[in-house]
């Protein structure tokens, strides 16, 4: 068990991807209450409307639309914040009991294992995304050519299992200890000595912020850029679809659900040299990481406001839903006006619906 040195809190400040020690987070008890209450209603939303929407996008690409590329890159993307927001109640549950963990240090490791993969296979499908749009739309011979389904599933298969690897030091250095009256769930990034406990710390930042954020954004950036110069200069030639257009808008939310929480991630690396950056981080550290979770939810509700693909099958299968519900219903109380007739009996019934009215 780590030891509860003052050192500690210098690498704790996030503290749901990271719960900190509680016991050094002295904000002014108001402020506090405000951010946890805040906390509480994002992860309630994000949980209530991941759960619909991710599930209504899986359902709509895996079951009820031909598979294409595209919809394998959606379908992942879905998985991906469904799982996320599936262990969402762990959060709300933590916060709720003021920041004690009582799942356990298997469910403490797992439950940020799952967070961070959420984040790190997010970013990479957009990316994948975002360069396979601008392929699909400019390089017409080749992605006609390689732009297959079974190698989208290969590529695929590759972001997970390189997302599941990024996130292992979540598996490592997430630990349980109790303080006083409160197990609290954090990185233990403790050694023998204050300084190999940064140096972990600021590999792990360094790695979450660029290959979660920088290196993603920079190659959605350029292949933007160049897509929009493209189009420019086909002079309509070029047409831009509304996945395209949809594309755009997740990439967009994405960053800007994301961007808070890796600046401040930045910013804690310094925080043992300023107290003003202190009183920032647990001030502002809460609300940042909430709002990267509140992206989860955001995704499928762009689908269905921008995808008209999307759209159309889910009035489709609204519309086939309905007319068996109401098929049923019809049925149902044809069979009770026959079973009402004198010496008419079930057995009776003719299998044709179509012939009850003949009776």
């Amino acid at each position: 068990m780590a030891d509860t040195d003052v050192d500690y809190t210098n690498y704790t400040y996030d503290y749901y991807l990271e719960y900190g020690d509680m016991e050094e987070l002295k904000v002014e008890h108001k402020q506090r209450e405000t951010m946890h209450i805040i906390s509480v209603v994002i992860y309630i939303i994000s949980f209530v409307l991941g759960l619909i929407g991710n599930g209504t996008v899986i359902w709509v690409t895996a079951f009820k639309s031909k598979k294409t590329v595209n919809s394998i890159w959606l379908l992942n993307l879905a998985m991906a914040d469904f799982v996320f927001v599936l262990f969402l109640p762990f959060y709300i549950d933590y916060i709720l009991r003021d920041f004690h963990w009582d799942f356990g240090v298997v469910m403490c490791k797992l439950n940020s294992f799952v967070s961070v993969m959420n984040m790190y296979a997010s970013v990479l499908f957009l990316t994948v995304l975002s360069i396979d749009r601008y392929v699909s739309l400019v390089h017409l011979n080749w992605s006609q050519r390689y732009r297959t389904v079974e190698r989208a599933w290969v590529v695929c298969g590759c972001i997970w299992v390189l997302a599941a690897a990024m996130s292992c030091p979540a598996l490592i250095f997430r630990d349980t200890m109790r303080l006083h009256d409160k197990v609290v769930c954090f990185n233990n990034f403790h050694a023998q000595d204050g300084h190999t406990a940064a140096m972990r710390h600021i590999i792990i930042v360094a790695i979450r912020t660029t290959v979660g954020f920088l290196l993603p954004f920079t190659a959605i950036c350029v292949t933007g850029i160049l897509l929009t110069i493209k189009v420019n200069q086909s002079g309509g030639s070029v047409h831009v679809s509304s996945f395209s257009k949809t594309v755009s808008a997740v990439i967009l939310a994405f960053f800007l659900c994301w961007a808070p929480f890796h600046t401040f991630s930045l910013m804690e690396l310094s925080i043992h040299s300023s107290f003003y950056l202190h009183s920032i981080l647990k001030a502002g550290f809460p609300l940042a990481t909430s709002l990267g979770f509140f992206n989860s939810c955001i995704n499928p509700l762009l689908y269905m406001l921008l995808g008209k693909k999307v759209r159309r099958i889910l009035k489709r299968a609204c519309f086939d839903l309905t007319k068996s519900s109401l098929k049923e219903l019809t049925l149902s109380i044809s069979a009770t006006e026959i079973e009402s007739v004198p010496g008419v009996h079930q057995d009776n019934i003719p299998e044709e619906p179509v012939e009850l009215s003949t009776l």
